[in-house]
């Protein structure tokens, strides 16, 4: 089924090439990447060879100059193949590329976009054991002695925390501020004092790297800092919104890759002389996951348009994520069910899209926040 949503000639053509590399170069390794729960830096080398890691990068720092719905359109690709690969672009593109984009100083941008764009993988260095939905509950403190600060703390659940070449992390300069104390720091990885700690287990998405980070007198000068200090809390709000649409965008290729595997299976796998895809309740099922996959593609694309366009998004944007999110739990645990018993075991191509997609309910804003955030909208 084609997409309804009317792409640009540009937009379509970068579909197509993110399309084809997912399909040639990721697919291949996705099984042997899950079991081992490690990114193969083949395919991290592609990525950056294909401009994905920098699409919004402007030319003049070597990027294509792309646009906020074209990394959401990458992030959808990849994920229809696999959603852990997916994860490492998003959080390049809509967390640390948007922050310096949006926040970051000139130097700043010309130290670091290059890099980002070319090699150097970011990551997003927000939550801590006690503050996950209380994202601004930071334990972690930045002390400033002369022209540095010092970071000390500990982050945890830090997505590509071990490919990772330049974390932005929150901090706070003076815990009576509450979140007027919070501060963004640009922290490269060769710190003296920085420690990837421990990495996760994972149900799902195991490629993508999650680990703890823990700064241990972490010197930086204070020209790191991103922004305005004691304003890091405002580049945290602004950056998981705009990031929630990429998660929203994640859930539709996850939904889409599961959806067409259960229907391609549909068609060939015969029971009582016909395909069972000739069977009207199959058909229902499969009609349902179609409309379902088609509205959370609906709803992800109007909030990155708006997004795009400078127009309030904010609402649009948790029930994308809200929306996309549950369908894809949904779409994922129908395509296990329509391939029956092998679809219980990992040799079927389902079974990791339904281990994969609960995270999509959890990280960069829970179900009930995405809820406490369009209630607000509605309501004002």
């Amino acid at each position: 089924m084609a997409p309804l949503t009317v792409l640009n000639e540009e937009e379509a053509l970068l579909q197509s090439s993110v399309r084809q590399f997912a399909r040639e170069q990721i697919a291949p390794r996705v099984r042997a990447m899950d079991e081992s729960a490690t990114f193969d830096p083949k395919i991290q080398k592609g990525l950056f060879e294909l401009g994905l890691m920098g699409v919004e990068v402007p030319e003049e720092y070597g990027g294509a100059g792309g646009t906020f719905f074209q990394s959401v359109l990458c992030v959808e690709e990849i994920a229809a193949v696999d959603p852990a690969v997916a994860v490492m672009v998003d959080v390049q593109n809509t967390l640390v590329v948007n922050a310096l984009l949006r926040f970051g100083s000139d130097a700043q941008q010309a130290k670091w976009l290059p890099k980002l764009n070319e090699n150097v993988v970011g990551a997003y260095a927000l939550s801590e054991a006690g503050s996950g939905s209380d994202a601004f509950g930071l334990a972690m403190t930045a002390k400033a002695e002369g022209s540095e600060y010092v970071l000390d703390g500990r982050k945890l659940w830090i997505s590509s925390a071990h490919e990772a070449g330049l974390f932005l992390v929150f901090a706070t300069v003076d815990s009576a501020a509450g979140y007027k104390g919070i501060t963004c720091f640009l922290v490269p990885r060769e710190c003296e004092g920085l420690k990837i700690g421990k990495k996760e287990d994972k149900m799902g998405i195991r490629a993508s790297s999650t680990a703890e980070v823990v700064l241990n007198g972490v010197r930086v000068h204070k020209s790191a800092v991103v922004g305005e200090v004691g304003k890091g809390y405002k580049i945290a709000i602004e950056t998981l919104n705009e990031g929630r649409i990429a998660i929203g965008g994640q859930m539709v290729g996850l939904a889409r890759g599961a959806y067409q595997h259960a229907l391609a299976y549909a068609k060939q796998r015969r029971q009582f002389g016909k395909p069972i895809a000739e069977f009207q309740g199959v058909q229902f099922q499969l009609a349902e996951m179609a409309m379902k996959l088609e509205g959370a593609r609906l709803m992800v694309y109007n909030a990155a348009r708006l997004r795009e366009a400078g127009k309030s998004f904010v609402t649009e944007a948790a029930m994308a994520k809200l929306y996309a999110s549950t369908v894809a739990e949904e779409i994922a645990s129908q395509a296990v069910e329509i391939f029956g018993g092998i679809g219980f075991t990992k040799d079927s191509p389902v079974e990791k899209y339904y281990r994969d997609v609960k995270i999509g309910r959890i990280y960069e804003g829970t179900s009930n926040m995405q809820r406490i955030t369009i209630a607000k909208g509605i309501l004002s």
